[in-house]
Parts: C-alpha cells; sequence; structure tokens
C-alpha cells in the first residue's frame, strides 16, 4: 500500500509539473519522499525537486535539496555541476569555481565543467586562465566549435592574430555556420588589413545571423574608413532593419550623413541614437564627423536638451 501511495505522489507531482503548477509538484514530490522507497529513486525525485526550486528561483531551497542529495551520493559529479550552474546565476564566481573544481575532480572528462570556469575567468578578465580551460575542453570535446572560437576571440583581443586566425578557422571547418566564428573572422581579416576578406565573412555571419547588429556596425566601419559613405548608409539602412533598437547604427550612420553633407537625415539618426541611449550625447559633442553640423541650430538644439 505504501509503495502505491509513493508512485501516486510521483504522478500527482509530474502532472501537476506537466501544467505549470511547480509547487504542486513539489508538495507531492515531498509526500513521495515520506515514503520507503529505493535509493535511487530518492535521489531521482530529490534532484526534481532541486530542479523545480531552481526554475522558481528559490536557490537556497534548490541549494539545500542538493546538499541533500550529496548525503547519499558525495561522488555525484552531475549533482555538484547543477549547484554550480546556481552559484553563477546568483553572481557567485569563486562559489562556481570550487563546486566547478570538484566536477572535474570527480569526473576529469566532463567538458562543460571546463568550458564553464573558462567563461568565469574569461568574464573576470583572466585571458591567461580562460584560455588554459578553455583548451581542456577541446582535450576532450575536440569538435567543440564554440571552444575554437572563444579561443580565437581572446586571442584577437590580444592582438595575438596568427593565433587568432588559426583558431577561429578550426571552428568554421568543424561548423561552417555558426555565425559568430564567422563574424570574428571578419574581425580577424579587418585588424590584418584585409577589408575585402573581412566584408566576405561579415557577410557569410550576416547570412546565418541577420539580427546580431555588429555585423553591420562593423561593415560600416570599414566602409567609413575606406570613405565608401553610401556603401555605410546601405550596411546600416539594413542593419537598422533587422536591429531597430541598435542604437549605434544609427549614429554610425548620422556620420555617414554628416560627412555627406546630408544634415537633416545625420540629425534625424543623432535624435534617434540619443533617444535609445541618451550617454551617447558625449560622444556627438567631441565627434569630429560632426563638426559641419556645429553651426545647425536644431543640432546645437539637442546638444542643449542632453546635456
Amino acid at each position: 500500500m505504501k509503495i502505491d501511495k509513493r508512485n501516486n505522489y510521483i504522478l500527482l507531482a509530474e502532472n501537476f509539473y506537466m501544467n505549470e503548477n511547480k509547487e504542486k509538484a513539489i508538495r507531492f514530490y515531498n509526500k513521495a519522499l515520506f515514503y520507503d522507497g529505493p535509493e535511487e529513486e530518492n535521489i531521482v525525485i530529490m534532484s526534481n525537486i532541486a530542479v523545480i526550486y531552481g526554475e522558481l528561483e528559490k536557490y537556497e531551497e534548490s541549494l539545500g535539496m542538493y546538499n541533500k542529495i550529496i548525503e547519499y551520493d558525495s561522488k555525484n559529479y552531475e549533482i555538484y555541476y547543477n549547484m554550480a550552474l546556481i552559484e553563477e546565476q546568483r553572481s557567485n564566481d569563486e562559489a562556481a569555481l570550487s563546486l566547478y573544481n570538484k566536477v572535474v575532480e570527480i569526473n576529469p572528462t566532463f567538458s562543460k565543467a571546463y568550458y564553464n570556469i573558462a567563461t568565469i575567468y574569461d568574464n573576470q578578465g583572466d585571458r591567461e586562465k580562460a584560455i588554459e580551460y578553455y583548451y581542456r575542453v577541446i582535450v576532450y570535446d575536440p569538435k567543440d566549435y564554440i571552444t575554437y572560437n572563444n579561443i580565437g576571440s581572446i586571442y584577437e583581443e590580444m592582438g595575438e592574430y596568427d593565433l587568432a586566425f588559426s583558431m577561429i578557422k578550426k571552428s568554421i571547418a568543424i561548423n561552417s555556420e555558426f555565425y559568430m566564428s564567422l563574424f570574428n573572422m571578419g574581425v580577424v581579416y579587418k585588424e590584418l588589413g584585409n577589408h575585402e576578406e573581412s566584408i566576405v565573412f561579415y557577410n557569410k555571419a550576416k547570412g546565418y545571423n541577420p539580427k546580431y547588429h555588429y555585423i553591420y556596425l562593423n561593415m560600416s566601419a570599414i566602409y567609413i574608413e575606406d570613405k565608401e559613405y553610401f556603401k555605410s548608409i546601405e550596411i546600416l539602412t539594413e542593419g537598422i532593419k533587422n536591429s531597430p533598437e541598435a542604437h549605434d547604427l544609427y549614429y554610425n550612420r548620422a556620420c555617414s550623413y554628416a560627412i555627406l553633407e546630408n544634415k537633416e537625415l545625420a540629425i534625424k539618426d543623432i535624435r534617434k541614437a540619443l533617444i535609445l541611449n541618451p550617454s551617447l550625447i558625449k560622444w556627438v559633442i567631441k565627434d569630429k564627423d560632426f563638426h559641419n553640423l556645429h553651426n545647425n541650430e536644431e543640432f546645437n538644439s539637442i546638444l542643449d536638451q542632453y546635456s
């Protein structure tokens, strides 16, 4: 009879969860735990409760349940991994790192933990450690094209363009449709002074993710540098169509319009950029591209409004 009640509570919990009633799902999973059952099943039930608490952003309760599971199975690396994810969500990087290190201590081949360690160091600006752990990812998952791209991106930031090129090339060889690798290859080619190839790769990236507005921004920067202002306006207009809230696209288009002496459209784009991001005013004030607007009454009115 007890086993029937336990199973019934588990079924009720699952049904409530499927119907988005997570609080009741937790309630009935807890009821199921009142009845004896196999240890493996207890761990599954407690894991489900911990996951649901996490989804409800009740992180302390989730971590508490995971700690109870560890009392049953202290070598369950997936539990430590889930706890680390929660600590990351709570911006507790050091706690997350400690837990991820516990994961790879138990299972040295679990590449996801190395990846997350690397991203924490990357976000902290510790490039050397980020690269170290990203390399550990590809030891155990040599087809991880995202990791190759991330390594390449860090090398690009460090000015190591040959290494960046090599790693991003490997990423593209594994997955030629990953827009970030194509985008970053465009960045590297630009830094190497090859504008033509840079544009080729930005266009490829755009084909796979037309809403990624930095593609249009970087392409426009090349066109402006090459004094191809009409091409800059054309690509920025396409970008604005796909990402209408991207303030920097309006700003760059305003620069191109101003250089071409189209004051009316330049001012219109300046207004739009400032509506989206008022802090841009500090750039508008000192940007040499707007020098021919300094005697314009409407332009100076904008400066007065936002300064």
